[in-house]
C-alpha cells in the first residue's frame, strides 16, 4: 500500500516533471564553430578583429584564432560579418500583441494563444532572444518555448499586473460596480491579465499567486495609465502600506516588485515603500530623477515617440490626450538620463498591435536621438542582462546572457554588416540577420551556400 508521503512525492514530481517536445524549427548540433567573425561584445565600443567563436551545447566555450571543435562540428564562416549577443527587450507583452482589446475581454482563448505563439516566434526572428513580459498569462507560452513546442525568446514572466480599483489594468465597466464577493472575477482577472487587489493583505495574496505560477518579478501599476478607461495619468494608487506589502511578499522570494508608473508622486512613494524599478516615468522632475540615482533606483523606459506611438487610440478621445502627454515627455527623460547617468533598461511596450511589433528593432535604433550606437547596443545587450539579474533566484534561465565571453549562454545573432557603424542594421532584421541562435540551437540561416 502507498504510504501518503510516497503518494506527494509522486505528485510533485509529476508537477515539475518537464515536457518533452523536439525544438521546434531549431537545428542543433554538439559544437558550433563560428569563423571569421567580428565580435561585438556587448560591452565594448568596437568590434574585434577577425576571430573564431566555439559554442559547445547551449554555452560559449571558446574564442579566438587556435580552437580545435569536434570532428562532427558545424562550421559557419561568418564571412567577417558582426557576431554579437542577442537582444533584450526588458519590458514586453508576449500575450498581448496580436489581439486587439475587443479579442482580450470577449474572444477566444485558444485563437489567443496561437495568435501569442505566432507573435513568439516572430519576436525571435527578429533577433530578440530575451523578453521581460510585464503583464499578461504568459506562464504557458513560456513553458510550451522551453519544452520546444514552440520557437520563440526567454521569458522572464510578470504574470497578471496587480492593480487596484479603477487602476491602469482595472477595465471593468462601471455596471460591475460595487465589488462585494457578489460578483465573478472579470474577464481580464480570469483571464491572469490582471489582479485588482484592495487592502495590503489582498495585495500580499496577489503576488503570493503569481510567485507560485513562476513569475521572476511582480509588477503593480501603481499609477494612472494611457489606455485604462478609469485612470487619470497624474493619480497614485496604491498605498504606501499597500506598496510596502508587496515588496516584502517578493523580497520574501528572492526577488523585486517593478511598478508602472508615470509622475514624480507615484515614482517617490514606490521608491519609499521599497520599489527596485520604475517602468515608463515619462513625466517625472529633475528632482525625481536625482532622487532615483540616490536610491540606486533602476529605470525600465522606452522610446514613447508620435513614430509608433501617434494614432493609437482615436482623435479626441481621453486616451489619445494622455497618449500625447507622454509622449511629450519622452525628450526631458532621456535627457534626464544622459544627465544622471540613471540605469536604464530598453523595452518597447509595445501593445495590441503586431504592425507596431515589427517595429521593435526601429524602436531600438530610434535611440540616437539620445545615445551613441555603442550605448544603444550595450543597453539592449549586457545592460538589460544586468538588469533581469535582479531577479536573483528566481531568474527562469541559470547563466550569463547579453555578452560574447567563455562560459555565457549562446544567445547570438550574425549580423550581415557593423552594427556600430551603422545602427540602423538592426531595424531590418529579416535582411540583416543572416543567423540568430538561441540556448545553442540555429533558428535562422540564411548565410549563402
Amino acid at each position: 500500500m502507498n504510504s501518503p508521503w510516497k503518494i506527494a512525492f509522486t505528485f510533485s514530481a509529476l508537477l515539475s516533471m518537464p515536457n518533452i517536445a523536439p525544438e521546434a524549427n531549431a537545428q542543433a548540433s554538439p559544437e558550433t564553430l563560428f569563423k571569421d567573425v567580428r565580435i561585438y561584445d556587448g560591452k565594448g565600443e568596437t568590434l574585434s578583429a577577425a576571430t573564431s567563436v566555439l559554442v559547445r551545447g547551449n554555452l560559449i566555450a571558446a574564442i579566438g584564432d587556435s580552437i580545435s571543435p569536434a570532428s562532427d562540428a558545424v562550421t559557419i564562416n561568418g564571412g567577417g560579418r558582426t557576431l554579437m549577443p542577442g537582444l533584450i527587450d526588458a519590458h514586453w507583452h508576449t500575450m498581448l500583441i496580436r489581439q486587439t482589446p475587443e479579442q482580450m475581454l470577449f474572444g477566444d482563448v485558444g485563437f489567443a494563444n496561437l495568435q501569442a505563439g505566432a507573435e513568439a516566434t516572430a519576436t525571435l526572428m527578429r533577433g530578440f532572444t530575451t523578453v521581460r513580459d510585464m503583464g499578461g498569462p504568459s506562464f504557458g507560452l513560456k513553458q510550451a518555448i522551453d519544452a520546444g513546442v514552440v520557437a520563440g525568446p526567454r521569458i522572464w514572466p510578470s504574470g497578471a499586473m496587480i492593480t487596484v480599483t479603477s487602476g491602469h489594468g482595472d477595465f471593468r465597466p462601471i455596471s460591475d460596480l460595487p465589488r462585494d464577493g457578489s460578483k465573478p472575477l472579470s474577464r481580464v482577472e480570469e483571464l491572469g491579465g490582471a489582479m485588482i487587489a484592495d487592502g495590503p493583505d489582498m495585495v500580499r495574496q496577489r503576488v503570493r499567486e503569481q510567485l507560485m505560477q513562476g513569475a521572476s518579478q511582480i509588477k503593480l501599476t501603481a499609477g494612472g495609465g494611457v489606455a485604462s478607461p478609469h485612470s487619470p495619468l497624474d493619480v497614485s494608487t496604491f498605498t504606501a502600506e499597500e506598496l510596502t506589502a508587496a515588496v516584502e511578499a517578493a523580497s520574501n522570494w528572492g526577488t523585486y516588485v517593478t511598478v508602472h508608473a508615470y509622475t514624480p508622486a507615484a515614482v517617490r512613494r514606490a521608491i519609499d515603500a521599497g520599489v527596485k524599478v520604475i517602468e515608463h516615468a515619462h513625466l517625472v522632475d529633475d528632482d525625481t530623477a536625482r532622487y532615483m540615482v540616490d536610491k540606486d533606483i533602476w529605470l525600465s523606459t522606452q522610446p514613447i515617440v508620435p513614430e509608433f506611438f501617434a494614432g493609437m487610440f482615436p482623435p479626441g478621445s481621453d486616451q489619445a490626450a494622455k497618449a500625447d502627454e507622454v509622449m511629450e515627455g519622452t525628450e526631458q527623460l532621456y535627457q534626464m538620463v544622459k544627465k544622471y547617468n540613471i540605469k536604464t533598461a530598453f523595452g518597447t511596450d509595445v501593445l495590441f498591435s503586431e504592425a507596431m511589433a515589427r517595429q521593435q528593432g526601429r524602436m531600438l535604433t530610434s535611440l540616437t536621438k539620445w545615445f551613441t550606437p555603442a550605448e544603444i547596443l550595450r543597453q539592449a545587450t549586457s545592460t538589460n542582462s544586468e538588469f533581469l539579474a535582479l531577479s536573483g533566484p528566481r531568474s527562469p534561465y541559470k547563466g550569463k546572457l547579453g555578452v560574447i565571453e567563455q562560459g555565457a549562454l549562446a544567445d547570438l545573432l550574425l549580423v550581415d554588416g557593423d552594427p556600430l557603424s551603422d545602427i540602423d542594421l538592426l531595424a531590418a532584421p529579416d535582411q540583416n540577420f543572416l543567423l540568430i541562435m538561441k540556448d545553442g540551437k540555429i533558428y535562422k540561416d540564411t548565410l549563402p551556400d
